[in-house]
């Protein structure tokens, strides 16, 4: 039998346990970066069987990162991971790896497909691009409406400028001080 190693990951910090045969054999910390990672990983345990970690929103990137280095790496799913790991005396990240460590030994999770790298990135630029159109649409809606409160409202939707509609704001202030 090889090397089970579980991953508690969290913004700062990311808990690792290793075990082999049912016993510890390294339990550490390192930041949440995957290079220093699988540094620490490759120095405690070189041939590894399974590296298993629970699904969050590191979870792409450290599964991705992990496996470009050829690391058996494992994302599974968390609720069922929180239902065998709450049975721990002591919550921490800590025996949270030794959990997630032992599940990797018995094999007893649930593993989530993670989606590609490429597609991911499409996805997230297609969805920054959405939220921008929102954001430009509610922004050109609120000056549209605040303009009409000092007399400077055009006919023209959409196609009135920036220029035109603070040329006319300070139209209006000129007049509304005068």
């Amino acid at each position: 039998m090889g090397e089970y190693i579980g991953l508690d990951v969290s913004m700062k910090e990311t808990a690792i346990f290793i075990r082999h045969d049912g016993k510890r054999i390294w339990r550490g910390k390192c930041p949440s970066d995957p290079k220093l990672l699988v540094a620490a990983i490759r120095k405690h345990s070189p041939a590894p069987q399974r590296v298993v970690f629970e699904m969050e929103p590191l979870s792409v990137w450290f599964f991705h990162a992990l496996t470009s280095e050829e690391l058996p790496a494992i994302c599974i799913d968390a609720r069922h991971a929180k239902a065998a790991l709450d049975m721990a005396p002591n919550k921490i990240d800590a025996n949270d790896a030794d959990g997630l460590a032992h599940l990797a030994e018995v094999g007893f999770f649930r593993e989530v497909r993670v989606k590609g790298y490429d597609s991911m990135l499409v996805r997230t630029l297609i969805g920054v691009r959405i939220k921008l159109t929102r954001m430009t649409t509610d922004l050109y809606s609120q000056i549209r409406g605040l303009m009409k409160t000092f007399g400077c409202w055009r006919h023209q939707a959409r196609a009135a400028s920036s220029k035109t509609m603070f040329g006319g704001f300070s139209l209006a202030r000129k007049s509304w001080h005068a």
